[in-house]
């Protein structure tokens, strides 16, 4: 029988192999973290959210789809056939018949709309973009109490200030002008807010104070320099506007009586009275629907990319 020395099986102990490191198992590329229950879960969102999208986007296409097919119809066809479906084309006769209604009334409540909605658009975008600045920029007394109100004035029904704009309009005069819709249309108390919040995420106070140590003022720092940081924001603002003085109908309705006054809405409206009292036909209001839409949708698609950063840039804050 053999022993073995101390020092042998202190030997035989140091070179006993070492343990395996334990498996490492590879994740999936791109999901770090998650387990495979984890990643059912995240699908099951991702298409549960592009569901409700997709859903959301028929709701509020499908109205539109409906006047594109109805306008392209001949006049007596508007409801035969499939009613999502092009039948009896005749969209260019339509339009003939539409601009040539009442020597071109149309084509007047057009142009009406278009410069109600630029100029009041233009001239409010430039309004609410410089009291947000200033709101931001500027520390003056009572500036959290200034933009308190501006909030809440967010939250008020422009409808409750139909009856007092049109009374305060007929002590001045401008019942039944331009002014009586452009007026109005300038003030927006979400474009002040919208001004502000972009102000606040586009304008660094670095380039305003870099700006002052080079001795430029205050207009020039505002017109030069800040309103070209925020040029997608002007642009978010500008079509926000556009499109809600485009679609007003309450306030010019009640201000304008001249029909070479109204804008496209309140002709459409009036048309529509006549339908029902068979003066007109109902074709007639179903074109002119179609083609009140089609500014707003090229105005959207122009505009899409300087809107989509100019969300983006205000989201960050």
């Amino acid at each position: 029988m053999t022993t073995r020395s101390p020092s042998a099986e202190a030997e035989a102990v140091t070179r006993a192999p070492e343990p395996a490191a334990p498996r490492r198992t590879r994740r999936p590329a791109g999901t770090p973290g998650l387990r495979p229950d984890s990643l059912e879960t995240t699908a099951r969102s991702r298409w549960a959210v592009t569901s409700v999208l997709v859903l959301t986007a028929i709701y509020f296409l499908f109205p539109l789809w409906w006047l594109l097919v109805a306008a392209t119809k001949d006049a007596g066809y508007t409801f035969a056939g499939s009613p999502l479906w092009f039948s009896h084309f005749d969209l260019f006769g339509n339009l003939a018949d539409l601009f040539g209604y009442q020597d071109g009334i149309y084509g007047v409540w057009l142009a009406n709309s278009a410069l109600y909605s630029i100029v009041g658009a233009g001239l409010g975008t430039l309004i609410a973009v410089a009291c947000g600045y200033a709101l931001e920029k500027y520390d003056f007394p009572g500036r959290g109490v200034l933009f308190a109100v501006v909030l809440g004035a967010v939250l008020v029904p422009k409808v409750l200030f139909t009856l007092p704009l049109f009374l305060m309009f007929a002590q001045t005069g401008i019942i039944d002008t331009y002014l009586a819709v452009i007026l109005p249309s300038v003030v927006s108390p979400f474009g002040v807010y919208l001004g502000r919040i972009f102000a606040a995420s586009s304008v660094p106070d670095e380039v305003i104070e870099a700006a002052r140590l080079d001795g430029a003022n205050e207009g020039r720092i505002f017109f030069g320099v800040s309103l070209r940081m925020m040029a997608p924001a002007l642009v978010t603002i500008f079509l926000f506007q556009f499109v809600e003085i485009w679609n007003n109908f309450l306030l010019p309705s009640q201000v304008l009586i001249s029909g070479e006054l109204r804008p496209v809405t309140v002709g459409l409206v009036s048309w529509n009275a006549l339908v029902q009292a068979g003066q007109i036909e109902r074709h007639m209001v179903i074109v002119g629907a179609f083609v009140a839409v089609v500014p707003l949708v090229v105005a959207f698609l122009c505009l899409q990319r300087f809107w989509r950063s100019g969300l983006a840039a205000g989201a960050i804050k």
